[in-house]
């Protein structure tokens, strides 16, 4: 079985009501909040959250997930690092990341993590393998591509920080 990562399986199944409904105590879309409050989260999510007037209880599904992933390593992604290049079709746009993983076995990619009506923002992860692999870390070049007649700016978050892209 998988192992629950925090930003691929906890955090989407937090809707933004009830981080609204939460937010007077911690963040429950921060990593760092929802660790340092799992038992209370856990408990609550047990017995009366989120109420029915705002959606209602989380099926027990979701409650074993959360508990598995609290009661576990806490797993979450890593921000990679890489050189970025943005090339300009006719057709498409692709964004390409490329450079090493910091270990043998981890995957990474690129998620298209917010957009406004004048830019987007991608994020590069890495995530490490539930048990170590051996062998050399490999070097790697990651894509994204979208449409060219989309024009908006577009930014790239990753361990560094975040740089626009020309």
């Amino acid at each position: 079985m998988r192992t629950p990562v925090f930003e691929l399986h906890i955090r989407p199944m937090f809707r933004a009501t009830d981080k609204v409904h939460m937010g007077f105590a911690f963040d429950l879309w921060d990593y760092d909040d929802v660790v340092a409050n799992a038992d209370d989260i856990l408990e609550r999510l047990q017995s009366d959250m989120p109420p029915t007037a705002t959606g209602g209880p989380w099926p027990e599904e979701w409650i074993t997930l959360f508990q598995r992933w609290k009661d576990g390593a806490r797993k979450r992604l890593d921000l990679g690092t890489a050189a970025f290049a943005l090339q300009q079709g006719t057709a498409k746009t692709t964004i390409t990341a490329t450079g090493t993983f910091p270990a043998a076995g981890v995957v990474g990619w690129l998620q298209l993590e917010s957009e406004t009506a004048a830019s987007k923002t991608y994020v590069l992860y890495f995530e490490a393998p539930d048990s170590p692999a051996g062998g050399a870390p490999q070097a790697f070049t990651l894509k994204e591509s979208y449409p060219s007649t989309d024009t908006r700016s577009v930014f790239v978050h990753d361990g560094v920080g975040t740089q626009q892209l020309h």
